[in-house]
């Protein structure tokens, strides 16, 4: 390279052209050490791509939300030294004249725009996500402060009842759930409730994601139950709350809720005390210390038959988290903890139906029942029936109802042929 450039300088001599110095940077940048150098950190930010790439794809089998923010963090960051030295080599290797060199420049700055709008694009669309289901947990959140707050406030009544006080009440907490829990019919009808809220409760995050994954929730709605008269469009979300229900009670009238028990010698005893032990704890933690046990395996049978894999395809874009679950895996993503809630509700009532004597009815009612105000009662509670008209009848069960004792806890229902009073 210096003798080129010593034959250079003696044909501008001869030429008797005045030769200008090259400034040290550019004379630097054009040898070719660094070049070979910046060839050298190229392959080597590559390498590092292809690895970070392999840990993204290695954190969704078994599924690891952690691991995959990660690893997509780690991907992002390379892909930015990528442009970074591709910015480099742009500005100190400038392309040679061309005939519009200004065009062909601005056309490979629009390129490399595009491809950072759509890299931008799709992380927006994360942090969407994102925001969405932390939105779902905070109202989840607020469900279960509402829910403890009701507990509360039953459990001071219970504890006045039986002549306890404040005072005494708080070196016992720890027992005071087991005190103030008596086997009553108020116990089993506050039961009910809860179930029934637990559904309302997992329908609204799981037709969120239905939205937001571009679902025909009119179709899908009449898909569970065709050709229903709803009074209001809004009205529909009923029918995914009577589909979770269908598929919950499956069972619920077999004391082993249709599966294998790992105790044949289950007493009604047995069953209240684990009603008892499970409806303080988390249902995450449940199934974490004891992921094999007749709950854990209830929370995957029903997640399988309430959540269907064309619904995880569409939310997910893959069946990582359904794969994981039928091995046997208990998952803590928003959905299936979601779920856990709803599961753990379900199962306590089932613990409950079998621990009384006689054992508690369950009944259902069927599309086309007329509408009976001792049996039934409407989940839409502002509907009127004008003289003349015929009388509503049952378009969608949401909660079954039960005999207890001499007394009827009523099902809950959707009617058709009410109108809604403005």
């Amino acid at each position: 390279m210096q003798h080129t450039g010593a034959k250079d300088t003696q044909v501008r001599e001869s030429n008797n052209q005045k030769v200008h110095p090259q400034p040290m940077e550019e004379a630097t940048n054009k040898s070719p050490e660094a070049m070979e150098a910046l060839v050298s950190r190229i392959f080597t930010n590559i390498s590092s791509l292809k690895s970070a790439y392999i840990q993204l794809q290695a954190a969704h089998t078994p599924y690891d939300p952690d691991k995959i923010q990660a690893a997509d963090k780690l991907v992002i960051s390379e892909l930015k030294n990528l442009s970074e030295l591709k910015h480099f080599y742009r500005e100190h290797n400038p392309k040679p004249v061309c005939v519009s060199p200004q065009d062909s420049r601005l056309a490979a700055e629009i390129q490399e725009q595009q491809s950072l709008l759509k890299t931008y694009e799709v992380m927006v669309k994360k942090f969407q996500s994102e925001i969405q289901n932390k939105d779902t947990e905070i109202v989840q959140l607020e469900q279960q402060i509402q829910d403890s707050s009701q507990k509360r406030v039953k459990l001071e009544k219970n504890l006045k009842l039986r002549g306890l006080s404040t005072k005494e009440s708080e070196g016992s907490s720890g027992e005071m759930g087991q005190i103030s829990v008596d086997l009553s019919p108020e116990l089993f009808s506050s039961a009910v409730e809860a179930a029934f809220r637990a559904i309302h409760d997992f329908s609204k995050p799981l037709i969120n994601m239905m939205k937001a994954a571009g679902w025909d929730l009119d179709a899908a709605a009449n898909s569970i139950e065709p050709n229903i008269v709803y009074a209001k469009r809004a009205h529909k979300k009923y029918a995914f709350e009577s589909h979770i229900c269908q598929r919950m009670f499956i069972g619920f009238q077999d004391e082993c809720f249709g599966m294998k028990s790992d105790n044949q010698a289950e007493t009604k005893e047995s069953l209240y005390q684990e009603y008892l032990s499970l409806r303080e704890m988390d249902p995450l933690d449940a199934v974490g210390q004891n992921p094999d046990s007749m709950f854990g395996k209830f929370c995957q049978r029903k997640y399988l038959d309430v959540v269907h894999q064309k619904m995880e395809a569409s939310f997910f874009g893959n069946l990582d988290q359904r794969n994981y679950i039928v091995g046997g895996g208990h998952p803590r993503t928003a959905l299936y903890q979601a779920f856990l809630k709803l599961a753990k509700m379900i199962w306590l009532l089932h613990r409950l139906v079998h621990s009384f004597d006689p054992p508690v009815k369950i009944f259902q009612v069927k599309r086309g029942n007329e509408f009976s105000e001792v049996y039934m009662e409407s989940v839409v509670k502002d509907f009127v029936v004008e003289d003349g008209d015929e009388k509503p009848k049952v378009g969608l069960m949401v909660m079954p109802g039960f005999w207890i004792g001499g007394s009827i806890i009523q099902s809950q229902v959707y009617l058709t042929g009410i109108k809604v009073a403005e």
